[in-house]
């Protein structure tokens, strides 16, 4: 007998079950993210115990509406990059539209409602234009999107080259304005990170572009029509640069050309520290919201915390390394250790079976 006998007549041991708090921890150690969230955790709280003004209600408002602004670019260049290429001109893109939608308003007098439209409308059909570039005339991401970022650089300062002032309450409402304590910008950007974790996650589209990422000819093959997710990635990213600019544009209360900065930098840098691998086919929008709080709070923190701005960028830039590193870190141990960590779609399937179909017979 094993050493699994019993003595006769006494009952054999059930083997221990594991805990429910022991199945949480486990469950939480799986989660990709979870060192960034971690992150952000830990940030917050080391800035609010140096400053308790971190954690003030008006303090956390302008972290939100910072929020906003990084954390919608972020979703739009997450798609991109998710599909294998790359968005480098949201940034202009955003003060771009901060002066059109300031220009529409005060200058043309267009209505407010048709200025949010037309404003994002303005941005996904740019983003349409990336795709059409991209797809069907062959130009790499980088370059067809590189030459938006120098053209728009351009055209904001001539459509602005002063200020132009934005008296439209409503309009001024989108930064200006909270709902239950929460700013309206904060909500939006909920909404749409919510959206778009459904499209990702729930539906068979989301799925197809995690499999034109992961690898574009098996895509092909297996019946995805690839230039068509491709080019929705960059219409979604045209279209948040859109929503962004209006934001910016209500939270300064004027079409300030030049009013950002590098933002197409940082949405690139909360997708990728969120887990969207730039050779494209992973990621998820949780660690890609992550990413975006963690630049948020690094970059207001070290602000309230009187930290002078030669040596801000620094302090993100090891920072972020570091939180890069963790993660790759936990990732190679939990893959010596066995640990199912899986970020395969059911769509994956579909694509195997494609690329064998594709392989030379032995």
């Amino acid at each position: 007998m094993s050493g699994a006998s019993t003595t006769l007549g006494e009952p054999a041991e059930a083997a221990p079950s594991p805990s429910a708090t022991s199945r949480l921890g486990r469950r939480l150690v799986d989660v990709p993210e979870i060192g960034i969230v971690l992150a952000v955790i830990v940030a917050f709280v080391i800035f609010s115990s140096i400053n308790p003004l971190v954690a003030s209600v008006s303090e956390l408002q302008n972290l939100g509406v910072d929020l906003a602004g990084f954390g919608i670019l972020a979703v739009g260049e997450s798609l991109t990059i998710i599909t294998g290429g790359i968005d480098l001109s949201p940034g202009s893109l955003t003060a771009f539209f901060v002066v059109v939608s300031a220009w529409f308003l005060t200058t043309e007098r267009v209505p407010v409602l048709l200025v949010f439209v037309i404003t994002t409308a303005f941005g996904a059909l740019w983003g349409l234009w990336h795709g059409f570039l991209i797809t069907r005339l062959g130009i790499a991401p980088f370059v067809a999107t590189l030459v938006t970022y120098i053209f728009a650089a351009g055209a904001n300062e001539a459509i602005a080259p002063n200020p132009i002032p934005i008296n439209n309450s409503t309009f001024l409402a989108l930064a200006g304005s909270t709902l239950f304590e929460i700013p309206i910008a904060t909500l939006v950007f909920v909404v749409i990170a919510i959206l778009g974790w459904f499209f990702l996650e729930r539906t068979y589209i989301g799925r197809e572009t995690y499999a034109v990422g992961g690898n574009r000819e098996a895509a092909r093959l297996a019946g995805i029509p690839v230039n068509r997710r491709i080019v929705l990635a960059y219409v979604v990213s045209g279209a948040c640069a859109g929503v962004v600019g209006m934001i910016v544009a209500s939270h300064l209360t004027s079409g300030t050309a030049d009013s950002v900065s590098g933002w197409e930098l940082i949405a690139i840098a909360a997708s990728v520290i969120g887990g969207v691998s730039l050779v494209g086919g992973q990621g998820r929008m949780i660690g890609v919201v992550a990413g975006a709080a963690l630049l948020v709070i690094l970059r207001d923190g070290l602000v309230a915390v009187n930290v002078n701005a030669y040596y801000q960028s620094m302090v993100v830039g090891v920072v972020l390394l570091a939180a890069i590193v963790i993660d790759r870190f936990r990732v190679h141990s939990l893959e010596r250790a066995g640990s199912h960590f899986d970020r395969r779609h059911p769509l994956d399937a579909v694509v195997d079976k494609a690329k064998q179909s594709t392989a030379p017979m032995g």
